[in-house]
């Protein structure tokens, strides 16, 4: 009964929120789920697509008895500041548009890249900057926390479909500041430039690739691949765009792992089962580096972690199968070359795509790319408001 009040109050002021217009914090998202069209990487059915020849090496190298963990959750503790798990803020049309100051301008979107200054394009609403639980960490955006955390901010435009992310964000008192930042409109299959990063480090969108507890707790099967990382990565392969890493023996950002066929996972929780059947349909694809087999999902205080975390667990890395490398669907084939797209760059005000989507190679892509901290804060089982 307390869950079930609980539950239905969350949900209730969110929708009042919706009803006013104004932005949301973790609110509902528009359109029919999953978030971008069917054909996206993220939601292709990747259940009969052929393993990778180097498939095996790729798991040895990931440790085989590695488990997997939730990287997810609610608060750190009732009412804490921090949180586990991506937080988004939800936005109408109408939110000003704002300029951010770039660290690596030459690869973020609302920048006029001639002179490296923002334009006014990010719709970041005021409460990011001295509220809780907007910005990934949960501390407000007036905290300089740059150093320590990735904190990314994610922002959806529910009118028109627009997803803005935005990674290592700042309000230094009179102007956002950001190490990256992209674009996305949710309605296109808009890749990024070939060696191009994102707000994540393969150059990826992150809201897509999310558990998300509106998903798991609904009656319909999830319908995308998640985000992971791993400890060590080695260029790029479709859909990436962008590398990080150099270790020989390691996967290439974009790689895809898939929960295999036959592995049973029968004696788990339904809504576990539901998590696991979408790895077995549409995998997982690398997007940073960080700790190995840690799953990215939504800050979300209904997760109950004393259930997430032992069945993570319980699923090991050689559970697990590499798609071969760079696979866009159809049959095995012999992999096209890296096509460097030329990526728009303008000075106007209204969002622009950065890239369509073009091939990129199955052998990995020795292209500069910046290094990326390794997420660090394990999520520890947490025994209030349980969500199943």
């Amino acid at each position: 009964m307390i869950r079930t009040i609980l539950r239905t109050a969350f949900l209730s002021l969110a929708l009042l929120a919706v009803a006013a217009g104004g932005p949301v914090a973790n609110g509902p998202l528009p359109g029919l789920l999953p978030l971008f069209p069917a054909t996206n990487w993220w939601n292709l059915d990747v259940s009969s697509a052929p393993v990778d020849v180097n498939s095996a090496a790729y798991i040895t190298f990931i440790g085989s008895s590695r488990g997997m963990h939730p990287d997810f959750g609610g608060e750190v503790s009732p009412g804490s500041v921090q949180i586990y798990g991506f937080p988004y803020a939800v936005v109408d049309g109408t939110q000003p548009k704002v300029a951010v100051r770039f660290a690596y301008y030459d690869e973020s979107d609302g920048v006029n890249h001639p002179s490296s200054a923002g334009y006014p394009f990010y719709p970041i609403p005021d409460e990011a900057k001295t509220q809780n639980h907007w910005i990934e960490g949960g501390e407000p955006g007036n905290q300089d926390l740059r150093s320590m955390a990735d904190r990314h901010l994610l922002i959806v435009d529910r009118d028109n479909e627009y997803l803005y992310e935005l990674y290592n964000v700042f309000w230094n008192g009179s102007q956002w500041l950001a190490g990256s930042g992209a674009f996305f409109d949710m309605k296109t299959n808009n890749r990024r430039p070939d060696t191009w990063t994102s707000a994540d480090a393969a150059g990826l969108a992150i809201l897509p690739g999310l558990v998300r507890y509106d998903e798991v707790a609904g009656s319909a099967e999830i319908g995308h691949a998640f985000r992971v990382t791993v400890r060590a990565t080695n260029g790029y392969v479709f859909p990436a765009s962008h590398r990080a890493g150099s270790n020989s023996q390691a996967l290439p950002m974009g790689a895809r792992l898939r929960l295999k066929a036959g592995k049973d996972i029968s004696g788990f929780t339904p809504e576990v089962q539901k998590i696991f059947r979408a790895m077995k349909t549409h995998g997982l694809i690398v997007a940073d580096n960080g700790s190995d087999l840690f799953v990215s999902g939504t800050f979300d205080n209904r997760w109950d972690n004393d259930v997430l975390n032992p069945a993570f667990s319980a699923i090991k890395a050689s559970d697990f199968e590499i798609v071969q490398l760079g696979w866009q669907g159809g049959p095995a084939s012999t992999p096209q070359p890296t096509s460097t797209p030329t990526a728009t760059r303008t000075a106007t005000s209204s969002p622009v795509a950065t890239a369509t989507r073009t091939p990129a190679s199955a052998t990995p892509t020795p292209t500069p790319g910046r290094p990326r901290r390794p997420h660090t804060r394990a999520v520890p089982p947490r025994t209030f408001m349980p969500p199943f």
